[in-house]
C-alpha cells in the first residue's frame, strides 16, 4: 500500500533522509501514500471531519468535507527533476493532447472488461490538473528531523483518538485478528498516520489525478495502470467517484490505497458485495490487514526492539543488508533499552541507528520489513511500529534524540554529497536527497578520520569535509 500510497513531493523529501535508497519515491514503488503528511508539510491541511460515530452508533466512517480553499494553479515552470517530460513546454504540449490521450486508453480499458458505457461515463469532462506537476517535482529546501517527524505523528491527541477507534471498532478488529493474524495496533497505527483517522484523506479526484499523470509528466506508464485500475474499481461498483478522492498521486481512503493496491488487497469483509475501503470500517480494517499478511506479516511477533549499543560498537554493522540473529547481536554487546530479555534470540534482525551514535538504535525484525513494503521509508515504518506500541500501552523510547542537532538544508546536503564525491566516497549523483548510498559514503568518510562511522549527516561532519 502508502505511501505506498501516493503523495510524494514534499513528503518524499522528508522521508528520503531515512529511505531505503537514494531517490526512493515511496508511493511509486509500493502502493499507497501519505496524504496527511503531504498536507502537513506543505501547509495545506484541510478542515478536519466531524468525529466518527460513538461506540454503539453508526458503523459508517464519516468522510471529511472537501477543502474550501481553491487549488493552486500550476507554476508554469520546468520541473526540478530536469526530466525532458517535465519541462514547461512538454507539459503544455501533453496537456493540449490530454483528451486524445484519455480516449486512446479505451482499448486497454476494454481488455480489462470495462464497458464502453462505463468508460465514457467516468472519463466524460476529465481535465488535467497541472498543479500536480509542481507537486511531483517539488524540492523542499528543508526537511524534518526524524525526532520532529515522530513528535508530529506520535502525540497524545492522536494516541487518544487511536484508542477510541480501537474501542469503537473492536468487533471488526477482533474478526480481522482471527482471520489474518495481523496485530490490531499496527492497523490502527497505519490508519492514524496515513489519514489522522480519516480526517486528512486528501481532496483530489483520483480519476483526475491518475489521468493527469498517465498523460503528462515522467511517470506515465506507471500511472496509466493506476488510472485504468481506478476505472475498474468504479465499473465494478465497489466505490463511487465521490469516494475516490485523495492525494495528488491517487492514494485514497483512510489507509491510503493506490488503485492497483486496492485490486490486490481489498476485501469485502461484511459480505455486502462491495469492497469499500473508504466508508466501511470492516472492509477498511480487513483490507489493510490482508495487505500486510500478503506482504509477509508474522502473527504474534513484534516489529523490532529499541536497543543500547556498547561504547565501542562498529557502526558499519548498522546496515539492512547485515542481518544477524538476535543472539549474535547480543554477543556483540547489544541489549534491550528496557533491560528485558529478547523473546526469541533466534530471530534475524538488522540494526537501524537513524541518529547515529547520538540517538537510539533499533533491531528490526521481519514485520518491520513488511511495514516498509507498505511505505519503503524507515522513518515511516519506525513511526508505525512505535505508534502501535504506544497504543497497546507501551512507553516512549528510553533513549533521547540529539535534539540539539539541526537538519541540513538542501543546499548543504548537496554540498555534502559533492564533497564526498570529490574525495572518492560517494558514487551516486549529488541531488541533495539522502539515502543508502549517502549513508554508506558518510560511514566510509567517518571511518577514514577516526570518528564513529554512524552515517549521521550532522553539521559537524559537513564542517570536517569543508576543512579538508
Amino acid at each position: 500500500m502508502w505511501v505506498r500510497r501516493g503523495s510524494l513531493g514534499v513528503i518524499a523529501a522528508v522521508l528520503l533522509a531515512f529511505s531505503s535508497a537514494d531517490a526512493a519515491h515511496a508511493q511509486f514503488t509500493s502502493g499507497t501514500g501519505l496524504a496527511f503528511l503531504d498536507n502537513l508539510f506543505t501547509g495545506t491541511l484541510s478542515k478536519a471531519s466531524p468525529p466518527m460515530g460513538q461506540p454503539g452508533g453508526s458503523t459508517q466512517i464519516q468522510s471529511p468535507p472537501a477543502a474550501t480553499n481553491a487549488p493552486l494553479p500550476w507554476s508554469g515552470e520546468d520541473g526540478a527533476s530536469g526530466h525532458p517530460l517535465m519541462t514547461a513546454s512538454a507539459i503544455r504540449e501533453a496537456a493540449a493532447n490530454f483528451d486524445n490521450c484519455v480516449a486512446s486508453m479505451w482499448p486497454d480499458a476494454a481488455r480489462r472488461n470495462i464497458s464502453q458505457a462505463s468508460f465514457q461515463r467516468f472519463t466524460a469532462g476529465l481535465t488535467p490538473d497541472l498543479r500536480i506537476m509542481d507537486l511531483m517535482d517539488s524540492q523542499p529546501e528543508f526537511t524534518k528531523s526524524i525526532w520532529d517527524y515522530l513528535d508530529i505523528l506520535v502525540n497524545d491527541n492522536r494516541l487518544a483518538r487511536g484508542r477510541e477507534i480501537l474501542a469503537q471498532y473492536k468487533p471488526q478488529f477482533d474478526a480481522v485478528e482471527r482471520a489474518f493474524g495481523v496485530d490490531r495496533y499496527i492497523i490502527a497505527a497505519i490508519w492514524g498516520i496515513e489519514s489522522n483517522y480519516s480526517t486528512q484523506i486528501g481532496d483530489r479526484s483520483v480519476l483526475q489525478s491518475t489521468a493527469t499523470l498517465a498523460c503528462i509528466g515522467r511517470r506515465q506508464n506507471y500511472f496509466k495502470d493506476e488510472f485504468l485500475s481506478a476505472l475498474e474499481i468504479l465499473h465494478h461498483g465497489d466505490l463511487r467517484p465521490e469516494q475516490m478522492r485523495g492525494s495528488w498521486a491517487g492514494a485514497f481512503g483512510p489507509t491510503q490505497f493506490m488503485p492497483t493496491a486496492f485490486k490486490r488487497y481489498a476485501v469485502d469483509a461484511d459480505g455486502d458485495g462491495r469492497r469499500d475501503v473508504v466508508d466501511d470500517p470492516a472492509d477498511l480494517i480487513a483490507s489493510t490487514a490482508n495487505n500486510l499478511k500478503k506482504d509477509g506479516w508474522r502473527a504474534g511477533e513484534s516489529w523490532g526492539y529499541e536497543v543500547v549499543l556498547p561504547p565501542t560498537f562498529n557502526y558499519m554493522l548498522a546496515d539492512r543488508a547485515k542481518a544477524m540473529t538476535i543472539a549474535q547481536w547480543e554477543q556483540l554487546g547489544l541489549m534491550r533499552a528496557t533491560r528485558q530479555a529478547f523473546p526469541n534470540p533466534s530471530e534475524k534482525a538488522y540494526l537501524l541507528a537513524p541518529a547515529g551514535v547520538q540517538g537510539p538504535a533499533f533491531l528490526m525484525l521481519q514485520n518491520f520489513r513488511v511495514i516498509m513494503k507498505y511505505n519503503p521509508a524507515e522513518a515511516y515504518a519506525l513511526a508505525i511500529g512505535h505508534f502501535a506500541d504506544r497504543l497497546r500501552g507501551g512507553a516512549p523510547f528510553v533513549q533521547s534524540w540529539p535534539r540539539q542537532e539541526r537538519e541540513l538544508s538542501r543546499a548543504e546536503r548537496l554540498e555534502l554529497q559533492q564533497l564526498l564525491a570529490q574525495r572518492g566516497f560517494y558514487r551516486g549523483v549529488p541531488d541533495g536527497q539522502f539515502g543508502g548510498l549517502t549513508r554508506e559514503a558518510l560511514r566510509s568518510f567517518q571511518a577514514s578520520i577516526g570518528t564513529p562511522a554512524d552515517g549521521f549527516a550532522s553539521s559537524r561532519v559537513l564542517d570536517r569535509l569543508r576543512g579538508q
